[in-house]
């Protein structure tokens, strides 16, 4: 009965999709029910990353699906998609080809691109986004402690970052410093395992286990002049590659929505009580419609935010608002989700329990629910709240 029942995509925007790429979706689905579904919440529980899916998951062929031609509500829902699969392999996803990877395409140097770009869209090499330092999050942009001085043909970089997805096993980071002579700030590609450079892995996290995020310390780490990226020449820089990235977090809070909807509706299906299936009762299809209702809407933001792109009027506070109010929604459909499988709701045996503590990452990263508001309330006012 449930495989004829709808989806928490209750108005099909799903239909918006051109031919070929619905066609692409569903190889997607499937690949993601065979290879990483069965096995998401045995890496959560061992925190472990599994590298050994990475050749699959690049013979997909999905990196950086706008720069091939696709739509971007095509490249939005293979997030919400992959999210709704294992929010710690979107993540990771995210980090190495929205961050990563687009930032060759977008700031790379002929030679950069050359060297680095096939490889790293076909996973044979890893990337990273080190800009978060330990002291300095929402604040960055003009608190960033870690500098960057020229001596001669090599850069000297000292400083540390933290909670860098990735960060333990990747061959190559897009670091964040402030150039000490003219206090603006540059990016560059850091070979992880250069001289200087200390990867420690985050323990102890209670979301998105499977990701890797470490603390990087780098101590007179010299980088080549080379390995600068030449188009990038102030933090407005890291706006635009952030700007894409906030949209897709979006699109993580719809597929975080989705799986808890999916699992909830099972869950309710065929979890009897007094004699019937708990699906049976007016409050827990209360439940589950708002649960739908939240996804339905948070689907109907982010479509709009896909159609703006291609457009190419999408902007700051539009994502920002993206950001926010889908997981604004998304916490409290998980919350609900948990709260239909009572007692089970609290063991990943049944998947809920990873789903509500994997969105408080999604609610925190890219921006907190505060900051991204705060950016929609100073384009709504024209006054700034920030402290």
């Amino acid at each position: 009965m449930e495989s004829q029942l709808p989806t928490a995509d209750f108005l099909g925007f799903e239909s918006l999709l051109a031919d070929h790429e619905r066609e692409k979706l569903q190889d997607v689905r499937d690949f993601l029910a065979k290879e990483v579904s069965p096995r998401a919440v045995e890496w959560w529980n061992r925190a472990e990353f599994p590298h050994e899916i990475l050749p699959k998951l690049a013979g997909l062929g999905l990196s950086t699906p706008v720069q091939q031609g696709y739509s971007h509500l095509f490249s939005g829902l293979v997030i919400a998609e992959l999210t709704r699969a294992d929010t710690s392999i979107a993540t990771f996803f995210m980090v190495h080809h929205d961050l990563f990877v687009e930032a060759l395409h977008t700031f790379g140097s002929p030679d950069q691109k050359n060297r680095l770009l096939q490889d790293a869209m076909d996973l044979k090499i890893t990337g990273a986004f080190a800009l978060t330092e330990p002291l300095h999050g929402s604040d960055v942009a003009g608190g960033m402690a870690t500098t960057a001085t020229r001596d001669g043909d090599t850069w000297i970089i000292n400083g540390a970052k933290r909670w860098i997805g990735n960060g333990t096993f990747c061959d190559y980071m897009l670091l964040w410093a402030r150039d000490t002579e003219t206090g603006g700030v540059r990016g560059f590609i850091l070979d992880a395992t250069l001289p200087g450079v200390t990867r420690t892995a985050i323990a102890n996290k209670t979301a998105l286990r499977t990701v890797q995020n470490a603390d990087i310390t780098l101590t007179d780490v010299r980088v080549p002049e080379a390995d600068r990226f030449a188009g990038i020449k102030t933090f407005n820089d890291t706006r635009q590659l952030l700007l894409g990235s906030r949209i897709l977090v979006g699109w993580q809070a719809v597929g975080q929505q989705l799986t808890a909807f999916d699992v909830a509706r099972q869950y309710a299906v065929e979890r009897h009580q007094f004699g019937r299936p708990i699906a049976g009762f007016q409050l827990v299809q209360d439940q589950l419609v708002t649960m739908m209702g939240n996804t339905t809407a948070s689907l109907g933001v982010m479509a709009r935010i896909a159609a703006l792109q291609e457009q190419g009027e999408s902007d700051m506070p539009q994502a920002a608002f993206a950001k926010s109010f889908t997981t604004a929604r998304m916490r409290e459909t998980v919350a609900l989700g948990r709260g239909i499988l009572g007692g089970n709701g609290i063991v990943t045996d049944y998947g809920m329990a990873k789903i509500f503590a994997d969105a408080e990452a999604v609610y925190t990263y890219e921006g907190s629910y505060e900051i991204n508001s705060l950016i929609v309330g100073r384009a709504l006012t024209g006054i700034s709240a920030f402290a």
